[in-house]
């Protein structure tokens, strides 16, 4: 799915076809009230302070135009850009050097944020999540037809490591520098996205975790000293 979708990209790109202008953008952006889950540090998934960003219904999709060229032309316009089509790996895993954001074009699946002590959210053609840097996904059942755009602010670093593939310690250093975006990759310069991550509450760390991910990090670099 993922080359068919790239081709597709790239003949819409070349020809417009299928890709909303930026007044037909401005018509389907419907407003709406954020959704936000926090996650602890659990030991295994980093996570993050900042709290994942959920719009329901945050775009307009029909036939008129390609639903994934709608989320693509919209986070473009708001500096989320290196966009991909795809679906969502079935592994826990996490970005310790970006933020990332999800628009859902067709479909619908059943994700499992923050990890195993997470949370499982159900979204649907027309939602867009959006994630700080270290908050743990995988899928968890999905319908035939999804299909999920991706996108990333300006100043980032794509990784994708599963929890057992990278030093805890050095992955919390790395999501702490990562910076803040200027733009709501929906709702741009003042999107709700913004005034909750600035002012985002404290989440305390598990202490059990904390010590789990301390000796992990231990072991490790003793394993590489070795």
């Amino acid at each position: 799915m993922a080359v068919v979708q790239e081709l597709k990209r790239i003949v819409e790109k070349l020809t417009g076809f299928g890709r909303p202008g930026r007044r037909e953008l401005a018509r389907r952006t419907q407003a709406r009230a954020p959704q936000l889950f926090r996650f602890r540090d659990d030991g295994e998934t980093p996570n993050n302070r900042l709290p994942l960003v959920v719009y329901r219904g945050a775009l307009e999709l029909d036939e008129a135009y390609d639903p994934a060229a709608v989320f693509e032309e919209t986070f473009a316009r708001h500096g989320w850009r290196e966009a991909w089509r795809d679906g969502i790996y079935d592994f826990l895993h996490f970005h310790s050097a970006t933020h990332e954001v999800l628009g859902f074009a067709r479909g619908k699946v059943t994700v499992e944020f923050g990890g195993r002590r997470g949370r499982t959210l159900t979204l649907h053609a027309g939602d867009v999540a959006v994630l700080p840097a270290g908050i743990g996904h995988r899928c968890v059942t999905a319908s035939d037809d999804l299909l999920v755009v991706g996108a990333y602010p300006a100043g980032g670093r794509y990784d994708e490591p599963r929890p057992d593939e990278i030093d805890y310690a050095d992955a919390l250093s790395a999501i702490a520098k990562v910076k803040l975006p200027r733009q709501d990759p929906v709702y741009g310069v003042g999107g709700p996205l913004i005034e909750s991550w600035r002012k985002p509450a404290p989440v305390r760390r598990q202490a059990n975790g904390s010590r789990r991910a301390k000796a992990r990090s231990a072991r490790r670099r003793r394993a590489l000293r070795a």
